[in-house]
């Protein structure tokens, strides 16, 4: 594989009750469990972060399609939901939902360009197969 870049982050403390720091040092935050989950809600999480995260890489994937087949795609946004619940191994699973708006775009060209950025996008290649992401596309 020809890596192309390579991110390193650092979680110290009590993992969802502790902090995260980018090599770099760009990138610091303290950490909290969600107070729906019995935590103090007083810092962010890793499920806020994988939103962040999922949001703007699907972002830049659909304006790559949009770019290499000549289509402006002025004021899109994506917005992404994650979730976390327990599964039937004793364990947590992930569920993602993306809102794409494209505004000025007919509702079929908008769902092509959202399924085609869902080939390309990083988070969904590594995330297809393995959790439920569920993607709706709106004009507004």
């Amino acid at each position: 594989m020809n890596v192309l870049y390579t991110a390193e982050a650092l979680s110290t403390g009590a993992g969802r009750d502790g902090k995260v720091t980018t090599s770099d040092s760009s990138f610091q935050l303290d950490l909290a469990i969600p107070k729906e989950m019995g935590g103090s809600g007083a810092g962010t999480n890793p499920e806020q972060l994988f939103a962040a995260g999922y949001a703007a890489c699907f972002h830049s994937a659909l304006q790559a399609v949009a770019r290499s087949q000549k289509v402006t795609i002025a004021d899109s946004a994506v917005g992404s939901r994650v979730q976390i619940s327990p599964n039937n191994e004793g364990g947590y699973q992930l569920g993602v939902l993306l809102e794409v708006t494209l505004p000025g775009i007919d509702a079929a060209q908008a769902q092509a360009l959202t399924d085609a950025a869902h080939q390309v996008c990083p988070y969904s290649n590594a995330t297809r197969g393995n959790i439920d992401v569920t993607i709706t596309v709106s004009e507004d």
